[in-house]
């Protein structure tokens, strides 16, 4: 891996950085320049807000970039020659290119974009081990694995747990989810999240992608990645080892704590973030997730189980029905009958990124199809 620091200083390009995850790991650089220096940043639209941040962080004019639309441009970035850690919280399966060139970068690709690894798992790890790079998941709940792994040796672990709040709709029944509205589902209980996130939050699909993910980032099968809901949001996530002991990561909910992590791992930052004020917590709580009304889970395992371009058509499938929901065009429960048809329609293997592009427009366009015969049954 090319470790491009200047003494202790790491150079980093974030991709996303006006999004939630891309200010959150700003403001870690900001609290300490003494460790980490911005040389690109990516944006999807908002112009004015990358332009303030390149001049407030010193990033050359043609490395701040506006890329919407071009994911050639992000892999550019993400193959920057003076860039140690690769930050990519792109939104969607756009961000696929820009975690390939990091890895054949040999980079280290600090990663919130989970739908790149999601969809093209195969292909990311082909390219992780042709270019020697690294991934450290920015994700609260694999940051909490990842950390709690440290606790033992791989052959020791027995299963890993991953936490859900529960959304905001933990413990309504499919008739009160009938009449819920796109603001209801963005009201999420503990997290402040873009939108296609949290509506992912509220059907729990987030939880689903990230146990693919989990399956990616760690080599378990998916009899041995269980979740958890405890709406505290206090535990991150939990590995059970073969002894019957449980290490679990705890700190209150603020993403600078994962993001600081990421970027510079083993070393921790030498600022508290998510502190828990033990004198004040009252309860933490569990209880498994109900996989016959929130849907989307138990169609992510099913999906990860079976492999190939599963995963990639269960993720943009979802793109789309997500999208659909937040403009209008389709009901809360729609989102996971969409998915549910688009993978009905059947999946194959994915060996090249091309694979994984084909399996992701092949999904679109039947996620398309199963709107408009959604639009026709209501």
């Amino acid at each position: 891996m090319v470790d491009a620091r200047v003494g202790n200083v790491r150079r980093v390009v974030i991709l996303g950085s006006t999004g939630s995850v891309g200010t959150q790991a700003l403001d870690v650089v900001r609290s300490h320049r003494d460790r980490y220096e911005v040389v690109g940043l990516a944006a999807g639209r908002n112009a004015d807000l990358l332009e303030a941040q390149r001049i407030e962080f010193g990033v050359a004019p043609e490395c701040a970039r506006v890329c919407a639309d071009d994911p050639d441009a992000l892999a550019e970035l993400a193959a920057h020659p003076d860039a140690h850690v690769v930050l990519n919280a792109v939104v969607g399966f756009a961000g696929l290119p820009a975690t390939i060139a990091a890895l054949e970068s040999g980079k280290r690709l600090a990663l919130a974009n989970k739908e790149s690894l999601i969809a093209g798992g195969p292909v990311v790890a082909a390219a992780r081990a042709r270019g020697g790079g690294e991934i450290v998941p920015v994700d609260s709940e694999h940051s909490a694995l990842y950390q709690a792994l440290r606790a033992g040796a791989p052959h020791e672990v027995r299963r890993l747990l991953l936490t859900a709040s529960g959304g905001p709709f933990r413990g309504y029944t499919r008739e009160e989810l009938e009449l819920v509205t796109v603001a209801d589902a963005l009201k999420h209980p503990t997290w402040d999240m873009g939108a296609k996130i949290t509506i992912d939050s509220s059907t729990l699909m987030n939880k689903g992608l990230e146990v693919i993910e989990a399956h990616e980032l760690f080599g378990l099968e998916f009899d041995r990645i269980d979740v958890v809901v405890h709406p505290q949001s206090v535990i991150h996530g939990m590995v059970e080892f073969c002894d019957g002991a449980t290490i679990a990561q705890l700190s209150m909910p603020d993403m600078r704590l994962p993001i600081g992590l990421a970027l510079g791992a083993p070393d921790r930052l030498d600022e508290p973030f998510g502190a828990i004020d033990w004198t004040t917590l009252s309860e933490l709580t569990f209880e498994p997730p109900d996989v016959e009304v929130f849907e989307c889970l138990a169609l992510a395992y099913d999906a990860g189980r079976t492999g190939g371009s599963a995963p990639a058509v269960l993720s943009g499938a979802n793109e789309v029905a997500v999208a659909a929901f937040l403009g209008g065009a389709i009901p809360w429960r729609a989102i996971a009958a969409v998915v549910a048809d688009t993978l009905a329609c059947g999946t194959g293997s994915v060996a090249e990124v091309a694979d994984v592009l084909e399996a992701d427009r092949v999904a679109r366009e039947r996620a398309t199809k199963a709107l408009a015969r959604w639009e026709d049954r209501s």
